[in-house]
């Protein structure tokens, strides 16, 4: 009994860490072009984060949220269904937010950064 409850509480923790690292990945996704400039191995990381959201928001679900699911059921709480960005700005921000303005808006910020990218490319100012 008392090992069950030890268990359960690990995997609480286990998803709460990846709660975390999931939302520290999201604001890398958003604001990381302010920490990769000038910075090209770390330009290169966020341009790929940024595909990799794209990917996540249009194609697939995301493996971090897909984990966050599984430790959370583990430790006895309820899995959400959708988005890891539907299911906490929801409750925290936006009640009620379509789930298509959500995609939209975090695909637009994906894009938005490459196309700055794309633009420091082409004008040669990447590395300075």
């Amino acid at each position: 009994m008392a090992g069950e409850v030890i268990i359960t509480q690990v995997y609480s923790a286990l998803a709460t860490l990846v709660l975390f690292i999931h939302l520290l990945f999201i604001l890398w996704v958003v604001f990381g072009a302010f920490v990769a400039r000038s910075r090209p191995v770390l330009l290169l990381l966020h341009m790929a984060s940024l595909i990799w959201g794209i990917l996540t928001e249009l194609l697939w679900p995301c493996p971090l949220t897909l984990l966050e699911n599984w430790l959370g059921q583990r430790a006895g709480i309820e899995p959400y269904q959708g988005g890891f960005l539907l299911h906490y700005l929801d409750k925290l921000v936006y009640p009620d937010i379509s789930a298509n303005v959500l995609v939209i808006a975090g695909v637009t910020v994906c894009v938005l950064n490459l196309t700055y990218y794309a633009s420091l490319m082409g004008s040669g100012r990447h590395t300075e």
